[in-house]
């Protein structure tokens, strides 16, 4: 038994289906999707936009298995083809399609389940994108747009608990550029206690990730130093960076060896062995991304002879997301949206993601109202 709002809710929906591993043709808009079922520990979110995320695609490309050792844009170019490996998304479980994606997500509740107070229909919510999964789940956690169906449609069925009520000036566009991406970020700084007067190294710093980490980074107190391209140098410095080194060159050449107390990274590849040089003794390294590639070369001798700490971070805690609704709230931080798409051009949104010649985020309205 449900509760719903006063308004008819319709029996289909629009939304964008991913039919399998693989190019943008496996993304298929449709009109006429059935509209999700609601358990009696769930909310129905009417979706006003939905933000676009590096684990979107790496998920449809099958970036995440095994198989691939290239960066994201060889994978990207490789999904065209025939040859996607099944365990394609980050569990290493195949998964179940026709999938609608989607990680971000921003909109109001219009429909609660039989053991969640009616007084919720109305909110305005953010989904937590790292979900606590069913007991059932031998995973430890379930990502939105992957283990279940996402935000890439009109409705979606969430645990209550992981809608969190925002209040905020902020529009449904801003906040839609939030979850995945800050949620990442902050906890990349949450598990390497960065504190306030350290100095702080963020790669990938004009990205949706980075570009987070800079400003949360700055809002702890830290000195932070960007890795981006010239041209995108100006937006990161906008966003709290007192430096920003071309993307390219040494960390350690520029800024001197062991200069840096943590280096937040997303990018990987080939850079990332010298990001340990420019790491002080005792420094620590985060990372929660590859996309210049997922295999790096480690010198052992480096991290213990310099007493590193390497942290790899996926798993969040609930206070990260509780902690991103509270800086929205109080003004802390500031959303850095590049462009929207219309749900339907969802196709040409992926493609411009991938070209990573923009700051922030890429975000689809999906209510038309929006």
């Amino acid at each position: 038994m449900v509760t719903t709002s006063l308004s008819r809710l319709p029996e289909v929906m629009r939304g964008v289906v991913l039919t399998g591993h693989g190019g943008t043709d496996r993304l298929v808009y449709r009109e006429d999707l059935a509209l999700p079922l609601v358990n009696d520990d769930e909310v129905l979110i009417e979706v006003a936009a939905a933000g676009v995320n590096n684990t979107d695609i790496n998920t449809r490309v099958g970036w995440y298995s095994k198989e691939t050792a290239t960066g994201t844009d060889a994978a990207n170019v490789s999904a065209e083809g025939d040859s996607v490996p099944p365990d394609g998304a980050w569990s290493g479980a195949p998964l179940a399609f026709p999938l609608i994606q989607g990680a971000d997500c921003c909109g109001r509740i219009v429909r609660v389940g039989a053991s969640v107070a009616a007084t919720r229909i109305g909110q305005r919510v953010l989904v937590r994108p790292m979900m606590r999964p069913p007991a059932s789940s031998p995973l430890p956690y379930w990502t939105l747009g992957s283990e279940c169906d996402g935000a890439f449609a009109e409705y979606v069925a969430v645990p209550s608990r992981e809608a969190y009520r925002v209040e905020s000036a902020w529009s449904d566009v801003e906040l839609a550029s939030l979850p995945c991406a800050y949620s990442t970020a902050e906890n990349l700084l949450h598990r390497a206690a960065v504190v306030a007067g350290e100095r702080v190294l963020v790669t990938g710093a004009s990205g949706g990730v980075g570009s987070a980490a800079v400003q949360l980074a700055k809002r702890r107190g830290a000195e932070v130093v960007g890795v981006a391209s010239p041209e995108k140098a100006g937006a990161v410095r906008a966003l709290g960076a007192e430096a920003v080194i071309p993307r390219g060159d040494e960390p350690a050449v520029v800024l001197g060896p062991a200069s840096i107390d943590v280096v937040i990274d997303v990018v990987g590849g080939p850079g990332w062995p010298p990001l340990l040089a420019v790491l002080r003794n005792g420094g620590r390294l985060a990372t929660s991304g590859a996309i210049a590639g997922p295999v790096v070369a480690l010198d052992l001798r480096t991290l213990y002879l310099k007493d590193l700490t390497l942290l790899g971070c996926t798993v969040q805690e609930p206070i990260v997301f509780e902690n991103l609704i509270r800086y929205v709230e109080r003004g802390e931080i500031e959303p850095v949206v590049s462009r929207t798409y219309p749900l339907r051009e969802i196709v040409r949104a992926q493609e411009e993601f991938i070209t990573k010649s923009f700051t922030g985020k890429l975000v689809l309205v999906v209510a038309p109202s929006v």
